[in-house]
């Protein structure tokens, strides 16, 4: 039987690298050996099979991407949960998913087995045994717009071992402070172990944390959501920060707004870079420092469609197909070569650069005429005002139809009025129907567990009661 190509690199990795160091984490440091030593007990201890699903509820530490491996080697299905899901969420995955074992930080969860950490450390050591065929693992969504989906992914991780190869400077060191139980963070961790890479595990974001991070551990790679990056940018400490290490700061999982993306280039320097996916497909575009030079306009861009991937515009929205997708949501037909609806309102320039308008759901129908208006492209308006430092856009129900409604966060308390706001927008746009009519001044704005602004958060105190959702 063809062995998995993924694990065969990741065995191979750990076996080869010996006493560099794999992990750090809160002052302790775990060598690849030590990795290896330590998935064998795993191993042994997890008695599963490859008619089991396994849920693992646990942290960034390496006990968890560790579980994961040891229950990949015995062909089960992976199943992973972040812990600061809502248990809802969390409840509600595990039995979708259908899971027979669980691995978990105290919780309320069950299953027909449960396992703590300590429980599989007790495990003996083993040698190795005949591989599986693939690697199969289940992602929910990151929910920003309703009830987590369930994912399957198996292929993408043999992609990803040929992909993540050691870069020829020597190792790199990379700071997580993305779940690593998110498609990001866990590609993030299984490539730097594929490439021979050292980890710094954060166990949430700080953005005081980070950038003390950076300097202390001299950090070469790193991977922020627009809002993270924002707390950064915005943090006092960025300015007497020794940032020189640093090669690569990685954006995702919602669209920059041009004002940030150059202040990060500003502050980072040449290094920065965008990337678009989904959980559903986690490669679709990107871009780099390098393409943005003398064209500002591009800033509000993320990238072009990454080789192996296709993309297209149908009525407005993003749909994509190709070697990073799904292999389809749990209980449903598998994907195969369809196209996959992004939920992305976006466009293309002649170039082939894709600009991200919106989220399909985010569309506010407004005003006599019934105007589309992107909840984005209002935001991104209003973060050029000089004394805003974030936004975020939802339509509320008003008497005749939805308005348009502005969560702002002030440079300063009481910085900004209401009329300051509207007048900004007024300016921007020429058109009434995209000045927010009313605005909210808040100190932060609410983000789900992986770094994106929570417009369900938002938008749930003002639609409670109503049948729809649309007004």
């Amino acid at each position: 039987m063809e062995q998995s190509f993924f694990l065969t690199r990741v065995l191979g990795s750990l076996a080869e690298r010996g006493d560099a160091v794999l992990f750090h984490r809160d002052g302790v440091d775990t060598t690849y050996g030590e990795a290896l030593d330590l998935l064998r007990r795993l191993h042994f201890a997890l008695d599963v099979s490859a008619d089991d699903v396994v849920a693992i509820v646990g942290g960034n530490r390496p006990e968890t991407i560790l579980v994961q491996l040891a229950a990949q080697l015995r062909g089960a299905t992976v199943l992973l949960v972040a812990t600061s899901s809502s248990l809802p969420d969390r409840k509600a995955a595990v039995a979708a998913a259908g899971v027979t074992v669980l691995v978990t930080e105290p919780s309320e969860l069950t299953a027909p087995r449960v396992f703590s950490f300590p429980d599989l450390l007790t495990g003996q050591r083993t040698e190795s045994t005949p591989l599986p065929s693939s690697v199969r693992l289940i992602f929910p969504t990151g929910g920003t717009t309703g009830t987590p989906k369930l994912i399957q992914h198996s292929e993408i991780y043999d992609g990803m071992a040929y992909i993540f190869t050691p870069d020829p400077s020597g190792p790199l060191r990379t700071l997580l402070v993305a779940p690593m139980s998110h498609m990001t963070g866990n590609a993030t961790v299984l490539g730097a172990m594929l490439r021979g890479d050292s980890v710094v595990l954060h166990k949430g974001f700080d953005a005081g944390a980070v950038l003390e991070a950076i300097a202390a551990h001299r950090i070469t790679t790193l991977s922020l959501t627009p809002a993270r990056l924002a707390a950064v940018l915005d943090h006092p400490a960025l300015a007497t920060t020794d940032l020189s290490s640093m090669r690569s700061l990685s954006l995702g999982a919602s669209p920059l707004s041009a004002r940030r993306l150059q202040q990060a280039l500003d502050a980072f320097g040449p290094i920065v870079g965008q990337g678009y996916g989904l959980t559903e497909a986690p490669m679709i575009a990107s871009i780099a420092a390098d393409e943005l030079l003398g064209r500002p306009e591009r800033l509000e861009s993320v990238g072009r469609i990454v080789p192996g991937m296709e993309a297209k515009i149908e009525n407005g929205e993003v749909v994509v197909r190709g070697l990073s997708m799904m292999d389809g949501y749990l209980g449903a037909p598998p994907m195969g070569d369809g196209w996959l609806r992004t939920g992305d309102i976006g466009r293309f320039d002649d170039e082939g650069y894709l600009y991200l308008l919106d989220r399909a759901n985010d569309v506010i129908i407004t005003g006599e005429h019934g105007t589309k208006v992107y909840s984005n492209v209002v935001e991104n308006a209003l973060a050029t005002h000089p004394l805003v430092r974030a936004a975020a856009v939802i339509g509320i129900p008003g008497a005749d139809g939805e308005l348009v409604h502005a969560f702002v966060v002030p440079s300063t308390p009481d910085a900004l009025t209401a009329p300051d706001v509207q007048a900004h927008a007024l300016a921007a746009f020429g058109r009434p129907h995209f000045v927010p009519s009313s605005v909210d001044f808040v100190d932060t704005l609410p983000l789900t567990p992986i770094g994106k602004v929570d417009k369900v958060a938002l938008r749930t105190p003002f639609w409670s009661g109503h049948t729809r959702h649309i007004a």
